[in-house]
């Protein structure tokens, strides 16, 4: 399958000049290949790379993920190696051709995030045993191949009101950077220069503060003691400000732009400058905690919460900012409502237009056998496996497959709007919410004990494999956009990536289950894999199940917030992140859009300014591109110093090699510095350009 028709595609491979900006009354986007080309998009050598991606990343994604609690970013890096595959191959790639390799590679991604981050916990609380493995792996398999499936069918009917009507109002900061790789691969130069050194400075300089230690990824005004007034600051007041130095981070202000960024920002400072504060000089066992404690919630020894964090409160904010969302958006979906229904019943006209290839989604008919396909593999799979011997099963289980379909349909634009707005999904958070849901309308049933805790987890995994998917499918919907790929060609190549990468995954799941064993040590177990993730969604559906009290007032303060902020005219959902996301991950992004905002407005001539501005978006490009790249480098040399060498990793680095030289202050400062060198290239750089370059 490709791209049908004559013509021939642009010559320059420029972006047009209103890819990023909003679109005046009358005025259309036209993407660097339109749509009369025929050109390659869907063929064999894109479909075995994108298969052979899903694999290699898939495996690497999981082990790092359960072994170090860190994700890493899968779209990136896949469309860096696809630039480089056409670059040697004897046939050059087409855009779009590597557009679908990024489609079908990047299901890796999607899935580990939703298996990874839920299906350990089936391990951790044991739901596993008397259970065949067989049985166990299709359990696993089916709950992130279901999800991501249903995230791509929930998503169609709203592509075009992200990518057209949204148009130069969304920054989408990871599809314009995927973009610009993609764009720069493709026509060499100047821009290919820029982003080659921008992405080798992104990877030196995260690596050596990542894996090498030279300098701490994140400056904190608690690690400065020689000062008594931040220390006094920070274990009398509990006020701390902190700020990652990462370099990524940095090119994903430039991109987010000053309003989204200071909204966030505003939603850390709530949390970190006045909440946590607070709870600490209100309660004894609050103010005995670490700033870091209140925020994320007191733990005892063995991971149960004694006391939950502030952290709770975005939670809340998030789920009422969804709400909000929803509400606004209400006629967005009741136009895809009708669209859907309208393409359902209406009669196949032989004279009507043809429907241009930029605009070819799967059809609504399909669409919607699928999710009716879906619903009766879900509630089969319910009622025969998850809730077999219980009284009410049937009833239990359609409650199940309702509150899946619910949850998903009410988060998936959602988790689209974070990632079209900061790059950043709360899916943890949506998903520690959609398993409160869950165990409080079934545990009203009776619902109790193993199956409870399987009935709600496999629901977690559904609803968070699918908003894992509607996060990066929105992004491959505007990438497409630009760049001219047919909307049908990534929805498929989704669905079937999809599958082969939920089976990678379980088999490293079930694998590592077997050699290492998840969470706490046993006797068969000692030195289990940490799944961090996994814990806390196992610690949530335990303490549901077990009859534990839950954070309601947290969670109520946070709905709150998010209606006063709304009311104000303000992002409820980037104020409720803001809150949610810890502060050393939003401030730099804060700094980061004041360097862009200042490249910006350095130049009075219009011309002038869009050059600078456009030099700053693929410098930052590359940053993040480089800053994904050393997050996987540092997954890989952390996995062969713990595997290969049996080295300790706090053993490894400057500061282990040097620690008299190389001191936590001193990393401190010397992080900052870094990170502030780095901003005043990017200003310095950007300033650079011409208008005829």
């Amino acid at each position: 399958m490709s791209a049908t028709g004559q013509g021939n595609q642009k010559s320059d491979n420029f972006l047009p000049e209103n890819a990023y900006t909003e679109l005046k009354p009358g005025e259309e986007y036209t993407p660097i290949i339109s749509s009369e080309t025929g050109v390659p998009e869907v063929t064999r050598r894109s479909i075995v790379f994108g298969l052979l991606m899903i694999v290699i990343f898939s495996a690497a994604a999981s082990y790092i993920a359960l072994k170090l609690g860190q994700g890493i970013e899968t779209a990136i890096p896949i469309g860096i190696l696809a630039v480089g595959f056409s670059a040697v191959a004897r046939r050059k790639s087409s855009l779009i051709e590597n557009v679908n390799i990024l489609a079908i590679g990047a299901t890796s991604g999607i899935v580990v995030g939703g298996s990874v981050f839920v299906m350990p916990a089936i391990f951790m609380l044991g739901l596993d045993k008397g259970v065949s493995p067989i049985s166990t792996f299709l359990q696993i398999f089916l709950v992130p191949f279901l999800g991501a499936v249903l995230g791509v069918l929930f998503l169609i009917p709203f592509r075009r009101y992200f990518t057209h009507e949204m148009h130069g109002k969304l920054p989408f900061p990871e599809g314009t950077a995927t973009t610009e790789i993609l764009v720069a691969g493709e026509k060499g130069g100047n821009q290919a220069k820029v982003l080659i050194y921008a992405l080798g400075m992104g990877i030196v300089l995260d690596y050596l503060s990542l894996a090498l230690r030279a300098w701490s990824d994140t400056f904190s005004t608690a690690s400065i003691k020689s000062l008594d007034f931040f220390t006094n600051l920070t274990n009398k007041t509990k006020g701390v400000f902190a700020m990652n130095t990462s370099a990524a981070v940095l090119g994903l202000g430039v991109i987010i732009g000053i309003k989204y960024a200071s909204i966030i920002m505003a939603g850390s400072m709530l949390s970190y400058f006045v909440l946590i504060p607070l709870f600490g000089s209100i309660s004894p066992d609050y103010g005995a905690a670490s700033y870091d404690k209140i925020f994320f919630g007191i733990k005892d020894a063995s991971g149960m919460m004694l006391h939950p964090g502030v952290r709770n409160i975005g939670i809340g904010g998030i789920f009422a900012a969804g709400v909000i969302s929803i509400l606004k958006m209400s006629p967005v979906i009741k136009q895809a409502l009708q669209q859907v229904l309208s393409q359902l019943f209406k009669k196949h006209d032989p004279s009507s237009a043809k429907t241009s290839r930029l605009d070819l989604d799967i059809k609504m008919t399909s669409v919607f056998a699928m999710a009716i396909g879906l619903a009766v593999a879900i509630l089969v799979y319910f009622w025969a496996v998850v809730m077999a011997g219980q009284p009410n099963a049937l009833v239990l289980a359609l409650l199940s497959l309702v509150l899946t379909f619910l949850i998903v349909f009410l988060f998936s634009a959602v988790s689209a709007w974070a990632v079209a707005m900061i790059s950043v999904t709360p899916i943890s958070g949506m998903t520690l919410t959609t398993l409160i849901i869950a165990a409080v309308t079934l545990a009203a049933l009776g619902l109790k004990g193993g199956p409870g805790m399987l009935a709600i987890l496999l629901i977690g995994g559904v609803v968070c494999t699918a908003l894992s998917m509607s996060g990066s499918l929105v992004t491959q919907f505007k990438v497409g956009y630009w760049l001219g790929s047919t909307p049908k060609s990534i929805q498929w190549s989704n669905i079937l990536g999809s599958a082969l990468a939920s089976f990678t995954v379980t088999a490293v799941i079930m694998l590592f289950a077997r050699v290492y064993g998840y969470g706490t040590p046993t006797p068969e177990h000692m030195n289990p894999l940490p799944a961090p993730q996994a814990g806390a969604m196992a610690a949530v559906a335990n303490a549901f199940m077990g009859g534990q009290d839950v954070p309601w007032m947290l969670y109520g303060i946070g709905a709150v917030v998010a209606v006063i902020v709304s009311m104000l005219g303000i992002s409820a959902l980037a104020f409720a992140l803001g809150m949610y996301l810890p502060i050393e991950l939003n401030s730099p992004i804060l700094l980061g859009a004041i360097v862009g905002w200042l490249i910006q407005k350095s130049a009075s001539d219009e011309k002038l300014s869009k050059a600078r501005n456009d030099k700053a978006i693929l410098i930052a490009s590359g940053f993040i591109a480089g800053g994904a790249l050393a997050g996987v480098f540092d997954g890989i040399t952390k996995m062969l110093l713990s595997e290969v060498f049996h080295v300790e990793v706090d053993n490894f680095g400057f500061a282990a090699w040097m620690p008299n030289l190389f001191t936590p202050e001193r990393q401190n400062w010397l992080g900052l510095f870094v990170f502030l060198a780095l901003a005043a290239f990017l200003y310095w750089d950007a300033k650079k350009a011409k208008v005829d370059a």
